[in-house]
């Protein structure tokens, strides 16, 4: 992962790149035409979410078969623009590549609660697209670009499926390239005659593929231990990729350190005909309302050994929805240094808890699959300072390092059993009873880019992508409801990474008054983390561990200082 985050800061690294927040040097140069035609090449950082769905070739699944993978991807981009003479339409052709980090995993091949299935992950590598575009010029000048994109796209990852909960160990596995198609639109504001700031959503399909699936055992005569082995059959795997990018890009045969020439309202703005524009110091405060939808998941492994990685004897999956407030702000001080950040907290409205075990009562039950119902809350924020590398009346964008804590705590009520009719929950437990407690807190470092841009009179777009190069994961699991263990307690820790990014458009209702909506994708796993099970003493087992949560947002803020709207968009 340390090559994703030079990705995301090569540019930043250059010379002329940092340059560009000298602003008192740059309202002195002479008038730029310009227009989008030229080569260009670029660096982005961005999230990816992926679905593998995984057919069973003994018909059709009790639970699970899709594959959900979280990544970080970062990497670079080249190509050509085309804007037709007179015209604010322009045509281009582009290449990408990322390095993508991320470990995704399900059940799969859970057709019956007598039979064996098995734990399928998925982990991909690198991907890229060849595609071409299609955009509108819009924006004082035209120097805002809408534009679509189509074309083919290639993914390389790993894939395969253990059976759990028995031994001798029985893994399949497949890692290849895939090639699909892919689609996608996005937002490119020109910040100078050379450098432009982009935001970019793209889906992928790729082509299935088959895959051999693991040898296992059904039962016969349940629930007696009478079983006969299962031989290995042909899952059909599909897969698709969404993903979202920040990026910046070089325009080829512009001078790196030429800047536009201010309008009227910039100088009078200052009170003087001639002066330049100097960055002002500005505060901006407000409040957010964020409806969200998550997940949660952790493995448990039968050891903590990886010699044997993927091979599970439980797992708990929480799916849920909630609401939470938010209070954040923003200062951009004259020395081009910016702090920003938001506490919030809410409730969780609904959710359900999956708690999955394999060959458990002394192998009597090949496989369970119990659901309750969720409550409960979550509370998170994030402090960050950075540095803008391009501060101008209509943007301002640059990088930043930052801490993020997110916590969340679930209660899950109830029991009733959706796979053998001879484990655990049969009868079903009602809702009114407590079952399980989860608790965890997540503390993530970021580094990140953030762009502020004007795209029309009084319409701004705010773009945050951030990789979590550490997260520290820790979290306590409580099985009230178990009467055979010395202590319900199960202590959880671990460390990985993580991605968040999220998108603003905003409008200014005045030149203090803004109200937007947005949207936000967060995602942190820990693939190495472990727990000491109802705090019996260590070795330990594995406890894979990640937690995602997405949705939109609508918001309301207010700023102190800074231009006025006129001067915003040039």
């Amino acid at each position: 992962m340390k090559m994703i985050s030079a990705a995301t800061f090569a540019l930043a690294l250059t010379p002329g790149f940092a340059f560009a927040a000298d602003m008192p040097e740059i309202y002195r140069a002479p008038p730029v035409l310009w227009s989008w035609t030229g080569f260009y090449v670029g660096g982005h950082v961005g999230a990816a979410s992926g679905n593998s769905s995984f057919s069973d070739p003994s018909g059709s699944s009790i639970f699970g078969g899709t594959v959900r993978t979280s990544a970080i991807s970062g990497g670079g981009q080249i190509g050509y623009n085309w804007q037709v003479p007179a015209s604010p339409f322009v045509l281009g052709i582009e290449a990408d590549a990322d390095l993508i980090g991320g470990n995704g995993s399900a059940t799969c091949f859970a057709s019956s609660g007598f039979f064996i299935s098995a734990n399928c992950r998925v982990r991909p590598d690198t991907g890229g697209s060849f595609t071409g575009r299609l955009g509108y010029a819009t924006g004082r000048s035209g120097r805002t670009l809408l534009y679509v994109k189509g074309g083919v796209a290639w993914l390389d990852e790993r894939i395969d499926s253990t059976t759990n909960g028995v031994l001798p160990y029985a893994v399949s596995s497949l890692d290849d390239v895939r090639w699909g198609w892919t689609a996608g639109a996005g937002v490119e504001r020109a910040l100078t005659p050379a450098w432009s700031f982009r935001l970019e959503y793209d889906y992928a399909k790729f082509d299935n593929v088959g895959m051999a699936t693991p040898t296992s055992f059904l039962q016969v005569l349940p629930p007696a231990f009478a079983y006969v082995p299962t031989a290995s059959a042909v899952t059909n795997v599909s897969q698709n990729l969404q993903t979202v990018k920040v990026g910046l890009n070089y325009k080829f045969g512009q001078d790196i350190d030429a800047r536009w020439q201010p309008s009227e309202a910039d100088y009078h703005l200052r009170g003087t005909a001639d002066a330049p524009f100097v960055p002002e110091a500005e505060v901006e405060i407000g409040g957010r309302v964020w409806y969200s939808s998550g997940r949660f998941q952790k493995d448990l492994s039968t050891t903590r050994s990886q010699t044997m990685p993927g091979l599970l004897v439980s797992r708990l999956t929480y799916d849920t929805t909630a609401a939470s407030g938010e209070l954040f702000g923003r200062i951009d001080t004259a020395s081009n240094i910016f702090v920003k950040g938001f506490v919030g907290g809410g409730k969780i409205l609904s959710g359900n808890m999956h708690d999955e075990d394999w060959g458990i009562f002394n192998l009597t039950v090949p496989y369970s699959n119990t659901q309750s119902t969720v409550s409960g809350d979550l509370a998170y924020g994030t402090f960050d300072v950075g540095y803008s590398l391009f501060r101008g009346p209509s943007a301002n964008v640059g990088g930043f390092v930052g801490f993020n804590y997110y916590e969340e705590n679930k209660s899950a009520y109830g029991c009733r059993q959706i796979a053998n009719p001879f484990s655990d929950c049969v009868p079903a437990i009602p809702n009114s009873t407590l079952g399980i407690t989860e608790d965890d807190k997540w503390y993530s470092l970021r580094i990140g880019v953030n762009g502020v841009v004007t795209l029309a009179d009084r319409l701004k777009l705010t773009a945050d992508a951030a990789y979590l190069p550490y997260v520290a994961f820790r979290g306590t699991d409580n099985h009230l409801l178990r009467t055979d263990v010395p202590n319900t307690i199960s202590p959880e820790s671990g460390a990985g990474q993580g991605v968040q990014v999220e998108a603003v458009l905003s409008y200014a209702v005045s030149d203090a008054f803004n109200v937007g909506a947005g949207a936000r994708y967060w995602a942190m796993w820990a693939p190495s983390a472990y727990t000491n099970g109802f705090s019996t003493p260590c070795p330990c087992q594995g406890l894979p561990v990640s937690t995602e949560r997405y949705g939109g947002f609508l918001q309301a803020s207010y700023k102190f200082g800074g231009p006025a709207i006129a001067s915003r968009d040039h």
